[in-house]
């Protein structure tokens, strides 16, 4: 017959089972006892619950990646695009995560939403597309001052993708194709420029010896030798002909 001291002594062993948590290597938990908490969280390993005098909740330690979803934003210079964003932060002291604010993961994702609004509409569109990382650093700086007394630390922001209007990306389309067209037209007249120079210089040395157009016409006519038959009516300068009558005068 199963005396009361054995039945006690069995709901003790059976209240100290449940009691028991074992908490992974990436959690912590946090201990309210009769409401209020325990100055340190528990974990990793085995620990004791003593319900329903103690309250665990568990917190992860291991690194977050939350999707913002994309937002409406309106630039600088009055262009509505869409942009979303991804956050990466892991809580590094859990009872400033469950104490300090009701939903640590809520707020994150609130707080970045907002903060994504408000520093792309400082900008312009042209920086928003160019300089996505001085943008990322600069989310990344200021979620990180915001959720630190939260016990959060943000470790990377990165926006993924950002969706234009159909007309911004034909006006884009049209500014890159400017682009292209002015740079070719600098480079051919630059090398304008330098043909003319090297002109100028041929010229200053045919002023100084005649002979050397002498030969320039020589070898033209060397290279029209080598082309298939045909008659070709080449001009003779003047000068070529004043060269040899000036020799037979001498």
């Amino acid at each position: 017959m199963i005396t009361f001291p054995i039945i006690v002594v069995g709901l003790v062993v059976l209240y100290l089972l449940n009691s028991l948590n074992v908490l992974r290597e990436y959690e912590r938990g946090v201990i309210f006892r009769l409401g209020r908490v325990l100055p340190a969280a528990k974990g990793p390993g085995l620990i004791f619950v003593f319900a329903p005098i103690d309250r665990i909740v568990r917190v992860s330690l291991r690194l977050v990646t939350m999707d913002i979803p994309p937002q409406d934003v309106i630039t600088k210079d009055n262009v509505s695009v869409k942009v979303n964003a991804v956050v990466y932060f892991r809580v590094l002291e859990p009872l400033k995560a469950i104490i300090d604010v009701q939903d640590y993961l809520y707020a994150t994702s609130q707080l970045a939403q907002t903060t994504l609004r408000s520093v792309l509409g400082e900008v312009e569109l042209d920086d928003v597309l160019s300089e996505r990382e001085k943008l990322n650093a600069q989310l990344q700086d200021i979620l990180d001052k915001h959720t630190d007394p939260w016990g959060i630390k943000v470790q990377l922001v990165e926006m993924k993708h950002v969706d234009l209007p159909d007309n911004m990306v034909r006006a884009i389309a049209r500014q890159a194709e400017a682009e292209r067209e002015r740079r070719a037209k600098v480079i051919h007249a630059d090398g304008e420029f330098q043909a003319a120079g090297k002109l100028t210089e041929a010229a200053n040395i045919i002023s100084v010896n005649p002979q050397a157009l002498q030969l320039r016409y020589l070898q033209t006519l060397t290279e029209i030798s080598v082309e298939k038959n045909s008659t070709i009516i080449f001009p003779l300068p003047i000068e070529l002909l004043r060269s040899f009558v000036q020799d037979k005068q001498k």
